[in-house]
């Protein structure tokens, strides 16, 4: 491996350690979470009161339905969110942040595509009380496929066509 200043340098050649890269990666990570985390707290909050709301004592069987999904949905995500930040801290100072940014890593994207879920149920339910159901399925299938399209077939197309190695 070759040095520099002194350090072993990574694959990259940037200058980084392992342990650098990593703790770089984590806090990466730790901050897209916190710009990601108010959307879906404001999401959440959205679905715990419309229970409360005059409007939903007429909901139909379907609109229960899909207000579950999304409920659930948004419940999830939260909790997949924070999860990183939470194993952060209960696993500090335990010398594990490769094993935490690589479970961190995956919890984060799982949060996503369940956030995609309870982003789409969420239109699906408004656009159904609001229009039509025809008019709700098109509208949430739009959204569902945008938000498939750029979360997730961009980066791994992305990911595919690089002429990067990925870092390990």
């Amino acid at each position: 491996m070759t040095q520099v200043d002194g350090r072993p340098a990574t694959d990259a050649g940037d200058g980084e350690t392992r342990k650098e890269r990593i703790d770089r990666e984590l806090m990466e990570l730790l901050n897209e979470l916190r710009v990601a985390l108010p959307g879906v707290q404001f999401l959440f909050a959205f679905l715990l009161i419309v229970p409360f709301q005059q409007v939903t004592q007429g909901a139909d069987e379907f609109q229960r339905d899909v207000y579950y999904v999304a409920l659930l949905s948004a419940a999830i995500t939260t909790a997949l969110l924070i999860a990183p930040a939470a194993q952060h801290r209960v696993l500090f100072r335990q010398k594990e942040k490769e094993a935490l940014l690589h479970r961190a890593n995956r919890s984060a994207f799982a949060g996503l595509v369940v956030l995609a879920l309870a982003i789409s149920s969420a239109v699906l339910l408004v656009v159904d009380v609001l229009f039509s159901r025809t008019q709700a399925w098109v509208t949430a299938g739009a959204v569902a496929a945008l938000l498939l399209w750029w979360w997730v077939l961009v980066p791994f197309w992305q990911r595919a066509h690089s002429d990067q190695p990925p870092d390990d």
